[in-house]
């Protein structure tokens, strides 16, 4: 047989740039002009998700130009590529085959997801059958990312003859998912023996980190390549009579690596394509010698280098010597610009103002908001006057609970912990020192503190972070009743507390910085809860009534 090479573009497509992802595709393809087929990711036209740009007949119309520009430079090979499809009055998710100014054939995804972060019902139209195509010899079948993840696509394909399976997604990242994805394929492989070409996006979308990980399958259903975790890259197979050979040594399987690794470099991606997409000169962060301003800052050097990171410590009466000394080191670690700007003078000045208001009124929180929102000022304004982007520093435990301040350390925009818990924050930290001890070791090993009070501890008014985080996870991502937690062994109060902080909290996660998505389930497109919700009511309720049952 004729041997046929295969490309697999593992690229990085930005939402809404029509022009240059298809500038993209032209470049792949003349780069690798040699391949026989290139294979693009789902969307890859508009990238992914492009939301309500779907709605647009003008993003529509451009988008139908650049297929038949991309299909007219495909003139020795066949081009695969994804991108949205208007026929009749219906949009469809497709995934075209381009060679010679004509469209081989046409897919359109069958499986459309409406869960979590997905919303493609509300664009296209369910495609309703299998299509195939056949090239240099070879028969392929079509399939959209979550069609993979159902047996019924495939079967579809049960009475025709397949030599191979090429799946183009738009994958979003979260931890374990990898592994996920390679079970799915290797299932799909039992119930077909060929071949699964899987290609994947890679690159940060708002609140989506999609990390590429693609993944080849061989005729015995082995792992034949796979492409890097969140770095963009093209790998090529020949496939030849002694079945299909890797070109690229670098793209074979590997050992797996540490979960932490993938978490942390997802991050950096996030934070990368964030800024860079979105046209800031670089990001600023209140470094205040804490956990969280410590694994943010290094996440900003990695994801930017460090002429693109201006640090700021902003220190008040209560700030320890500590964490002044703490924060200078890592700044000076880390080759970053590092001011001190003291908030106290502004502090005082609002006091001052504020004080005809407050006659009579015992000090609380208000006073250590006010703190929080003077270095918020002091942040924005660097901000505007640099064209930087104010990363924010809180974690998902913070943003959980409400253990934070609008309008003070809640301002910025973009926040790279936001799905990130507080338990995970410590093993990022100490998974980064391991790359070089950029953090000082008692940034990781000090009670956390917000230092808004004298002698002030995060679990004076929280629960310890590793119980937090428990009953978090159960409440959140996986949707635990408060009765389930309390039999599985946690204390009564502790886990009433946590939901309501969780729930009357809403209001402020809704006004929070848009960060990446990790976990199975984050703040945001994941969970969407009502702002105005007593349901926690109905829960301390079923609580009291389970308990009086057994006093019974």
């Amino acid at each position: 047989m004729t041997p046929i090479r295969i490309t697999l573009a593992q690229l990085d497509f930005t939402v809404g740039a029509i022009t240059r992802n298809t500038e993209t595709i032209l470049a792949t393809l003349n780069q690798h002009e040699t391949s026989d087929c290139i294979i693009f990711p789902e969307l890859a036209m508009t990238g992914y998700s492009p939301e309500d740009l779907l709605l647009r007949d003008d993003l529509l119309q451009q988008v139908d130009e650049a297929v038949a520009r991309i299909a007219q430079a495909a003139v020795h090979q066949v081009l695969i590529v994804g991108h949205p499809h208007r026929e009749g009055g219906s949009v469809y998710n497709s995934v075209s085959v381009l060679h010679q100014g004509q469209c081989l054939a046409r897919y359109h995804k069958r499986r459309l997801p409406q869960t979590g972060v997905f919303d493609e019902q509300r664009y296209f139209t369910a495609g309703q059958t299998p299509v195939r195509f056949q090239w240099q010899g070879k028969t392929f079948g079509l399939l959209i990312c979550e069609d993979l993840w159902h047996p019924e696509p495939l079967q579809q394909y049960a009475e025709e003859s397949l030599d191979a399976l090429i799946v183009v997604n738009a994958s979003p990242y979260e931890v374990d998912k990898h592994q996920q994805r390679l079970q799915v394929l290797q299932q799909r492989h039992k119930e077909r023996s060929v071949p699964i070409f899987y290609v994947n996006h890679c690159g940060g979308q708002d609140d989506l980190v999609f990390d590429g990980h693609s993944l080849v399958l061989d005729q015995q259903g082995q792992l034949l390549a796979e492409l890097p975790h969140c770095e963009p890259a093209c790998a090529s197979l020949v496939w030849g009579a002694d079945g299909l050979v890797l070109e690229q040594h670098q793209y074979a399987p590997r050992p797996a690596q540490n979960k932490l690794a993938e978490v942390y470099q997802a991050l950096v991606l996030a934070v990368r394509d964030y800024v860079r997409k979105n046209g800031f000169q670089g990001v600023t962060i209140g470094l205040s010698g804490g956990i969280d301003s410590a694994l943010t800052l290094a996440i900003a050097v990695d994801a930017l280098g460090a002429d693109k990171v201006h640090a700021v410590m902003m220190p008040f009466r209560y700030t320890s010597q500590m964490s002044q000394d703490d924060a200078a080191e890592q700044a000076q670690r880390m080759g970053v610009r590092y001011d001190v700007v003291p908030i106290e003078p502004i502090y005082e000045a609002l006091m001052q103002q504020l004080a005809p208001l407050f006659a009579g009124m015992p000090a609380d929180t208000t006073e250590e908001n006010l703190q929080a929102r003077a270095r918020g000022i002091l942040l924005m304004a660097v901000s505007n006057k640099t064209q930087s982007l104010v990363l924010t520093t809180g974690n998902k435990s913070e943003l959980a609970v409400g253990y934070c301040t609008l309008y003070g350390d809640m301002n910025g925009g973009f926040a790279p912990l936001r799905d990130v818990s507080k338990t995970l924050v410590f093993e990022l930290s100490r998974y980064r020192n391991t790359l070089a001890e950029v953090i000082p070791e008692r940034v990781i090993t000090r009670p956390p503190s917000a230092e808004l009070a004298p002698g002030q501890v995060d679990q004076d008014s929280l629960p310890e972070y590793e119980i937090l985080d428990q009953i978090l996870s159960l409440y959140v991502e996986q949707d635990w009743s408060a009765a389930a937690m309390i039999q599985a062994g946690f204390n009564e109060a502790d886990v009433l507390r946590v939901i309501r902080l969780v729930d009357i909290n809403e209001y402020k996660r809704r006004q929070g910085a848009v960060g990446p998505k990790i976990t199975a389930r984050n703040f945001g497109h994941d969970r969407r809860y009502p702002i105005t919700n007593h349901y926690r009511y109905e829960l301390e309720r079923q609580v009291r009534s389970r308990s009086s049952h057994e006093k019974n």
